[in-house]
C-alpha cells in the first residue's frame, strides 16, 4: 500500500487489516486466465475467511473450497454457485450439512466414505463426492507437502481398492482430489504436476470402471513473503496449460487460497515505543503475532514499509525517532518470539508512525492465536 487511504477510518494507536475487493477481483482475473480453457476455479477460504472477502471471491470464482462445518455455513451466507467440501475429520453434523448444502465432498478416508453414504441414504438422497488420494508419488517443492509422505490427508493409493469395494447407495463418485503441495513457486514442475495428476486419474478410473467427470488438483500457487515481486509465474503455466489435454466430459478443478489473497490484504501497526538494548533497536507495535503470526511460524523476516503520520505530538516532550538505523519490529505480546521483522533498515522512524505489512492478505490473521494475552482485535477495514 503506497498511499495511507484506510488513516482516516483507522483507530488509533493503529492496528488494522486492510482489504481491497478490487485486489481481490484483480487476482482472480489473473489466476483464471492462466488456467487451461474450461476449467474450474474455487477459492479455498482458509486463506482468508473474512466475509466480506469470501463474498467478493465466491462472486469473482466458480465457487468456494471450505473445510469445516463453520466454513461451509459461511460459503452458503455468500451466496457461492459451487462448493466443495474437505477436510481430514468430518464430523456427522459437518456431513449432514454438506449433503443439505449440496456440496461435493472430498471423501478422505473408507470409514468417511461409508458415514457419507449412510448420512445421505438416511436423508434420502444423493450426494456427489471424490475420493481424496494421498498419491505415493510427491508433488512439486513447496513450503508444506501433502502427498508422498505419511500426513492425515486421503487415501493411500494403495488402498484404493478397499475404497471402490465400498457398496454404495447414495454416494455418486465422480473422481479424485489430488491436493499436493502449499506454497509452491515452481511452475514448470506444478504444470508437471497437473499434466501428471490428470494421467494417473484417467488410468485409474479406468482399472476401477469409474465415469471420470472431475480431477480436482487443489491449491499450492505460491506466493514469496521475503521478496514481494515473486510468485509462481502465471505466465509459464499460461504457455504449459495451454498444451494441456484435459478429457472430454472431465471438470478439471483448481482450488487455490494464498494467490487470490495474499497481495489483497495489509496488516498496519502503529509505533508505540522505540527502545534500543544492549546494542539492538526495537520498534515496539500495537499488534504483533497474536495478529500475523506467518513469520514467527515459518522464521522469516516479513518486509514493511514505513507510513509516517504526522499527528501532533501531544507530550510536553520531544517525539522519540531514530534515523538511518535497522530495526527489529516486534509486537506487545509477553515473548521474544513476537517478531516480525528483524534488522530492517529505517531511513526514518517516529513513535507514531505506521509499519504496514503488505502480502498479509492470505493466512494473516486466520492462521493467529488471537487471544493471547486478550489484547484487542485488529480492526478490519475493507475498501
Amino acid at each position: 500500500m503506497t498511499t495511507p487511504e484506510f488513516l482516516p477510518v483507522a483507530e488509533r494507536p493503529v492496528s488494522a487489516y486492510v482489504y481491497s475487493r478490487a485486489a481481490l477481483k484483480a487476482a482472480a482475473a489473473r489466476v483464471r486466465e492462466a488456467l487451461p480453457p474450461g476449467a474450474t476455479l474455487l477459492y479455498a477460504m482458509k486463506a482468508n475467511g473474512h466475509p466480506d472477502v469470501v463474498t467478493t471471491l465466491a462472486a469473482a470464482t466458480d465457487g468456494l473450497e471450505v473445510a469445516s462445518g463453520g466454513e461451509l455455513a459461511l460459503a452458503v451466507r455468500a451466496g457461492a454457485q459451487r462448493i466443495a467440501f474437505g477436510g481430514p475429520a468430518k464430523t456427522d453434523q459437518e456431513l449432514e450439512a454438506g449433503v443439505r448444502a449440496g456440496a461435493l465432498i472430498h471423501v478422505e478416508s473408507v470409514l468417511e466414505l461409508r458415514r457419507l453414504d449412510a448420512i445421505a441414504t438416511a436423508a434420502g438422497t444423493r450426494v456427489d463426492a471424490a475420493l481424496r488420494v494421498n498419491r505415493a508419488v510427491a508433488g512439486p517443492d513447496g513450503s508444506h507437502r501433502m502427498t508422498g509422505t505419511p500426513t492425515p490427508f486421503g487415501i493411500a493409493d494403495s488402498d484404493l481398492d478397499a475404497a471402490f469395494a465400498v457398496p454404495l447407495s447414495s454416494v455418486v463418485l465422480h473422481g479424485f482430489h489430488l491436493h499436493a503441495v502449499s506454497n509452491s513457486l515452481d511452475a514448470e514442475a506444478y504444470a508437471a504436476f497437473v499434466a501428471d495428476a490428470l494421467s494417473w486419474s484417467v488410468a485409474t478410473a479406468a482399472r476401477y470402471r469409474l465415469d471420470l467427470r472431475y480431477v480436482n488438483v487443489g491449491g499450492g500457487l505460491g506466493v514469496s513473503y521475503t521478496d514481494h515481486a515473486v510468485s509462481i509465474d502465471l505466465s509459464v503455466l499460461r504457455e504449459r496449460f495451454a498444451a494441456l489435454a484435459v478429457p472430454p466430459g472431465v471438470d478439471l478443478v483448481f482450488e487455490p487460497g494464498r494467490l487470490l489473497a495474499a497481495d489483497a490484504g495489509w496488516y498496519a501497526a502503529e509505533v508505540v515505543d522505540l527502545k534500543r538494548t544492549h546494542g539492538r533497536w526495537f520498534a515496539v507495535l500495537r499488534g504483533g503475532t497474536h495478529h500475523f503470526r506467518l513469520p514467527a511460524a515459518w522464521g522469516y523476516s516479513h518486509p514493511f514499509t514505513v507510513l509516517p503520520v504526522d499527528d501532533a505530538w501531544p507530550w510536553d516532550f520531544a517525539r522519540p525517532e531514530v534515523t538511518e538505523v535497522a530495526v527489529d519490529a516486534v509486537g506487545e505480546l509477553c515473548t521474544p518470539r513476537d517478531v516480525l521483522a528483524r534488522g530492517v533498515h529505517v531511513s526514518r522512524l517516529r513513535v507514531g508512525d505506521v509499519l504496514v505489512f503488505a502480502r498479509t492478505g492470505a493466512y494473516g490473521w486466520d492462521i493467529s492465536h488471537h487471544d493471547f494475552l486478550r489484547h484487542a482485535h485488529p480492526q478490519v477495514i475493507v475498501v
